[in-house]
């Protein structure tokens, strides 16, 4: 297994829009949460959603297998590898089946629309930010419009978890970590 900071070498290396970076982050966290939830191990679930998109820039035409092949030629982990296709099986054909692979997929959408959302506040502030005003723009189709609102049921169904359960859970697991992902405010 490499370390964490073995696999955040890699994502930076591969990544360098800031933005992206703070999403992996992001994901990142939401895993080490439910890794501790279901008491899993956290620094495998981090690593999973650490770099789970690290090839997009690169390779956007063949994410995520470019990246996990990548991975597998480093001799990565295969629960990691397959956790990295799962995440995207529309684009890999692989769907999620463990419980990693599952929170990876539920993770990954939900954080693009709590940072959309955070983005619009006044305050820019995640601290402020609540699961009744996601709820809104959850509902609102044109609002952060790449968010695939039907891939955050369908994660949150996948984990056997309410979807305002959910969403509230990743959004405690962001706001731990406001300042390094960007949105504790002005």
């Amino acid at each position: 297994m490499p370390s964490y900071e073995e696999a955040k070498e890699l994502m930076y290396q591969w990544t360098p829009s800031e933005s992206l970076r703070r999403h992996m982050h992001a994901v990142e966290d939401a895993m080490r949460a439910y890794a501790r939830k279901f008491g899993e191990d956290e620094e495998t679930w981090a690593i999973a959603g650490l770099i789970h998109d690290f090839d997009w820039e690169k390779y956007p035409d063949t994410h995520p297998n470019k990246g996990a092949d990548y991975l597998e030629e480093l001799g990565w982990p295969a629960e990691i590898v397959r956790a990295v296709r799962a995440h995207a099986p529309s684009r890999s054909g692989v769907e999620p089946e463990t419980l990693m692979e599952k929170a990876l997929y539920a993770c990954d959408e939900i954080t693009g629309l709590i940072t959309a959302a955070v983005y619009v506040r006044p305050d820019r502030s995640i601290h402020t930010l609540t699961v009744k005003s996601l709820k809104k723009k959850f509902k609102d189709k044109s609002f952060a419009r790449g968010v695939d609102r039907d891939m955050v049921r369908r994660g949150a169904e996948m984990l056997g978890v309410d979807l305002w359960e959910h969403v509230g859970f990743v959004l405690e697991a962001m706001q731990a970590d406001a300042e390094r992902l960007g949105l504790a405010g002005s």
